[in-house]
């Protein structure tokens, strides 16, 4: 995950898990964002939506978060969609979401987790507030945001982790904080698309995409060994050494194996 300047994307919607299955179901690969945005339009999918918050849904947030990658997302997630959960696609989609809008990402690895392991019970829009004006501080948008915007924010991020099931749901201006683990076979879908990108097995444990599920490098080892013992993998661990034998070849293998 790179540190590119914070955006206001996460306006043009929050979690809109549906909605972004809906737009999944009708794209294809090699399809731009704007042909995917005229056919959805006429799909007749989206009635609640305008054609202009249409558009803005799919360029502004569609397609970051899923065709970034030259749509390697898009394939992975249409792939993945008959045999996985509802939990484990929308731990998928949290994960594709914080890729593509980094204040979601360092809020949820700097607010939620920290407030998560001091043990607190609640996130406030207060504190989310506090982070994004700290943010503005510091320099990390390309422009300086107003208060308005400042305050929207807050509340688009409380609201996307309470889309995603960090937060409990509603709209408050507290909201408690959830129980929140990464599911085991997301888990195993992230630590091999991170070896398919070429990341050695150092870099595989120790990318901070775990950070969003509160994980460090410990934890992530530990996670490994734990699911090596159904057979995806073997894990092997010394001295600080790290080794991992991947027994599943490809994506195709690795969907059959988790369909069986």
């Amino acid at each position: 995950m790179t540190t590119e300047p914070y955006n206001a994307n996460l306006q043009a919607g929050l979690g809109v898990i549906a909605e972004a299955w809906s737009l999944l179901d009708l794209w294809a690969p090699g399809m731009t964002a704007p042909a995917l945005n005229a056919i959805a339009l006429k799909s007749g999918r989206f009635p609640n939506m305008s054609a202009r918050r249409l558009r803005n849904f799919v360029i502004e947030c569609f397609a970051p978060r899923y065709l970034r990658d030259g749509g390697e997302t898009a394939v992975r997630l249409k792939a993945l969609s008959p045999v996985l959960s509802k939990r484990e696609l929308d731990q998928l989609h949290f994960i594709a979401t914080c890729r593509a809008n980094s204040i979601l990402r360092d809020f949820v690895r700097d607010v939620y987790w920290t407030a998560y392991s001091a043990g607190r019970v609640t996130l406030t829009n207060t504190q989310a507030r506090e982070f994004v004006v700290r943010a503005n501080q510091d320099g990390r948008m390309k422009q300086t945001w107003s208060d308005s915007t400042i305050r929207r924010m807050a509340g688009y991020l409380t609201g996307c982790c309470s889309d995603f099931g960090l937060l409990e749901s509603g709209t408050r201006r507290e909201r408690r904080i959830l129980p929140y683990r990464i599911e085991a076979r997301v888990a195993i879908v992230l630590a091999y698309e991170l070896h398919e990108a070429g990341a050695g097995e150092s870099l595989v444990v120790g990318d901070c995409v775990w950070s969003l599920f509160g994980m460090d490098r410990a934890d992530v080892v530990n996670e490994l060994k734990r699911l090596a013992l159904q057979g995806y993998f073997l894990v092997q661990s010394a001295s600080g050494l790290l080794r991992i034998e991947w027994r599943i070849k490809s994506w195709e293998e690795l969907i059959r194996v988790f369909a069986q």
